[in-house]
C-alpha cells in the first residue's frame, strides 16, 4: 500500500522561531506529527519535517510497503531529485563555491535513514508540489507547521 507523507517547514523571521509538520495519509485516514525550534531557520524546518518523516518510516518499517514524501520546498525536493546530496558528498559537503553546506547534519541523518529504508526494501519516493495551492493534506501540514511555529514563540520550543 502507498503511503503519502505530506512535509511543511515554517519559521518567523528567518532565522526565528520555526516549526514542522508531516500528515501521513492512507487508507486508514491521516495522522499529524509535529515539532518546532526556538531559532532556526525555514530550510530547516522543511528539512527537518523530511527527516523526521523519515525517521517515522524507520521506526515504523513493517506498516509500510511503498512510501512518497511530499513536499513544497524546492530547497529539498531539487537536494534529492537533482543529486545535489551525491554532488555534496562528492565535495566533501562544500558547494561548488568551497562553502559549507548548510543544515549538514540533518542531511547526515537524511542520508542514513534512506539508506536503512533502502535496505529495508521499501520503494520511496519525493514529489515537489507547489505551496498554497488547494492541496488539502499539504495546507493541512502547512497550518501545524505554523502552529508550531507559534508554540515556539510562546514556549520556548517543544516537540509533539
Amino acid at each position: 500500500m502507498l503511503i503519502r507523507f505530506f512535509t511543511d517547514g515554517a519559521c518567523s523571521g528567518n532565522p526565528g522561531p520555526g516549526g514542522w509538520a508531516f500528515i501521513i495519509y492512507d487508507s486508514h485516514g491521516c495522522k499529524k506529527v509535529s515539532g518546532n525550534e526556538c531559532e532556526t531557520t525555514n530550510n530547516r524546518m522543511e528539512l527537518t519535517a523530511v527527516v523526521e518523516a523519515l525517521r517515522y518510516i524507520c521506526d515504523n518499517s513493517t506498516m509500510f510497503d511503498v512510501c512518497e514524501i511530499i513536499s513544497d520546498s524546492s530547497y529539498v525536493v531539487n537536494a534529492i531529485n537533482n543529486q545535489w546530496i551525491s554532488r555534496w558528498t562528492i565535495n566533501g559537503w562544500k558547494t561548488t563555491r568551497g562553502d559549507d553546506i548548510k543544515n549538514k547534519d540533518l542531511w547526515l541523518s537524511f542520508k542514513r535513514y534512506v539508506s536503512i529504508i533502502d535496505n529495508i526494501g521499501i520503494p520511496l519516493s519525493f514529489k515537489k508540489v507547489k505551496g498554497h495551492s488547494g492541496n488539502t493534506f499539504n495546507e493541512q501540514a502547512d497550518e501545524e507547521a505554523r502552529r508550531q511555529c507559534e508554540l515556539a514563540k510562546e514556549e520556548g520550543g517543544a516537540l509533539e
